[in-house]
């Protein structure tokens, strides 16, 4: 009989590398497993987009109508490639358009929506993951407190369905329908040959996409490592081997977008590529410079070799150094050269001054924790009243919806997943955490920052289309959430006719929770709960002469009309203190506009 130290010998020993390797060549993984007619989810997990994996599609199915439904919480440039190839039938999303340098609409996806060459269907950042994960749970819906109240919640009727909670008399809740995708796309950083897979975090909507597909995920790395090395990193895998159809070694997969580095010992991540994405940006606002740049960058290529050969060494390390903790040093030793230290300010830097002021109130009255802000003059607003705040001795932690907690933001660039803002994290983790329980959950303490393409007299706000004029702008991304579910919301905006109107003609985010509007003219409050919003504050207009002309000038510029408060308040001008401060994190003037 065998002893037992000859079975612990033969047996129990961990092999170095453990289980059927799934290895192959980007295209041999796209040509086995991508089919015409095809869900597609483009997964986000560390990494925004799977660049390389896209692109391959692209080339493989370009001139042959594939018809794909494509799924994402955030399409930008690399999908509006699938738009002008004629690839894609149908969007399921919560933002498409750029991000950088500022955000706002693509042209790409704003001319498929114009045309009706593709079907939007529109959600938030937190529904929409919701969904993939409730695929992965096998079970039929999750429960929510987002969009309902909104024109989502009525366009998606055989997906959402509003009730009273069952187990809570007296309160309403919604639910979202399972979404199975038939395969997922996603780029992480190392995996072994199985399929074990590393993200780093932040891990935007995690993988739940994978778990939920119906054939499983199409992987790309960084660098394939050993089965030893994702044991010793085990707290890091987000994705078992057996939800991984095929495994490709792809370094930079996930460029242009920017790849974290925090926590893997070794690992190379690089920064975003900004020159290339307002390329990409410019290029696609005209259909023949969109063709071009495609058959430059991906129809050009033959593979992401060949690719990464034209974005060049130089680049690539360039990028690598970009993402190191203290970079946004190096650069802003040449940036701050130009920062004014004028008292003159815009209507941007007034309006971005007062909604600081504005929720440094809030927060200290009402004790809020947390403060999540959208992109633009409303994330400048609440990156403000953190510094203030916490220069005052009252604690607040900023959060971002990728998976952003507890962070200081860094000097010299205002976008709101600047990955220079990762390392000052007190937590990186998911958007589930960040919107569904720190933002929006039972205990949460949390106050809202918000921009507004369109808002009207209720503070019902518009950032997904105006369907008489078939224009597409971005979608709801994080804003349905937070208005949903955060205490309260402050919203700033600039105001001109079109932007502040009677009633939306789409309710992206319900005006419920919405209690101060902060414009580039003045300051709006709500009287009551439900209420219009009321003209409360007045800043200072040199072309108006006295009171009277300053309130019919902001009346012109509002398209309902407008009531006015007994007593006006005369809002004081930012002073250089204020100024200086909030010109560290646009010295470029990106949100600030032109002195």
């Amino acid at each position: 009989m065998e002893g037992y130290q000859k079975v612990i010998d033969r047996v129990v020993p961990l092999e170095p590398y453990e289980g059927k390797s799934k290895l192959c060549g980007l295209k041999e993984a796209v040509a086995a497993h991508i089919k015409p007619g095809m869900s597609i989810h483009f997964g986000q997990a560390g990494v925004r987009w799977a660049t390389a994996t896209i692109y391959e599609i692209a080339r493989q199915f370009w001139d042959r109508s594939p018809g794909f439904t494509l799924i994402g919480v955030g399409m930008n440039h690399p999908t509006a490639v699938f738009l002008h190839g004629r690839l894609a039938k149908k969007l399921i999303l919560t933002y498409c358009g750029d991000s950088y340098p500022t955000p706002g609409p693509n042209a790409a996806f704003q001319r498929a929506y114009r045309d009706g060459t593709v079907e939007f269907e529109n959600w938030s950042i937190l529904t929409l993951p919701l969904r993939l994960k409730a695929a992965a749970m096998g079970v039929g819906f999750l429960p929510t407190h987002s969009i309902m109240g909104s024109t989502m919640a009525e366009e998606n009727r055989d997906a959402f369905l509003e009730i009273e909670d069952p187990l809570t008399p007296g309160r309403r809740i919604g639910l979202v329908k399972a979404l199975v995708p038939d395969v997922s796309i996603l780029h992480g950083a190392v995996a072994d040959p199985y399929g074990n897979t590393i993200f780093l975090a932040p891990n935007v909507e995690n993988v739940y996409g994978a778990m939920a597909s119906r054939l499983g995920a199409i992987v790309t790395v960084d660098k394939i490592v050993s089965t030893d090395t994702i044991r010793r990193y085990s707290h890091l895998v987000k994705l078992p081997g057996q939800y991984v159809l095929s495994l490709s070694e792809v370094p930079c997969g996930g460029h242009p977008s920017k790849h974290p580095q925090k926590g893997l010992d070794g690992f190379e991540g690089y920064g975003e590529d900004y020159e290339f994405i307002i390329a990409a940006k410019e290029a696609a606002k005209d259909e023949k410079e969109l063709g071009k740049w495609i058959d430059h960058w991906v129809l050009g290529c033959p593979d992401h070799e060949a690719y990464l050969r034209k974005v060049g060494h130089e680049r690539l390390l360039y990028l690598k150094g970009k993402i190191r903790d203290d970079s946004w040093e190096v650069e802003f030793r040449d940036l701050k050269g130009r920062l004014s230290t004028s008292e003159e300010y815009t209507p941007a830097e007034m309006a971005i001054v007062v909604a600081s002021r504005r929720l440094q109130k809030k927060v200290r009255e009402n004790g809020y924790q947390n403060i999540l802000c959208g992109a633009g003059m409303a994330n400048l607003a609440g990156w403000m009243a953190y510094y203030q705040l916490r220069e005052a001795g009252t604690d607040l932690e900023i959060m971002a919806e990728a998976g952003m907690f507890g962070y200081a933001p860094r000097p010299g660039d205002p976008t709101t997943f600047n990955s220079r803002n990762f390392p000052s994290c007190k937590m990186l983790t998911d958007l589930h955490h960040v919107m569904g329980i720190f933002a929006g959950g039972g205990q949460n303490r949390c106050i809202g920052s918000l921009g507004a393409g369109q808002i009207d007299r209720f503070g019902n706000i518009n950032s997904t289309k105006i369907p008489e004029k078939r224009l597409y702008m971005v979608g709801s991304g994080g804003a349905n959430d937070i208005s949903s579910s955060a205490q309260e919301v402050v919203v700033t905006a600039i105001q001109r006719p079109g932007s502040f109107v009677m009633d939306v003609p789409y309710i992206t985010s319900p005006g419920k929770r919405v209690a101060t509007l902060i414009s580039t003219l003045g300051v709006f409050e709500k009287g009551e709960a439900g209420g219009e919003l009321v003209l409360t504050g007045i800043f200072p207009n040199p072309a108006c002469r006295g009171e009277d002309e300053a309130v019919r000038y902001i009346k012109d510029q509002c398209g309902w009309e407008l009531k006015v408060a007994g007593e006006l308040v005369r809002v004081s001008p930012p002073s250089l203190k204020e100024l200086m401060l909030l010109r560290l994190f646009d010295p470029d003037r990106k949100f600030l506009g032109k002195l």
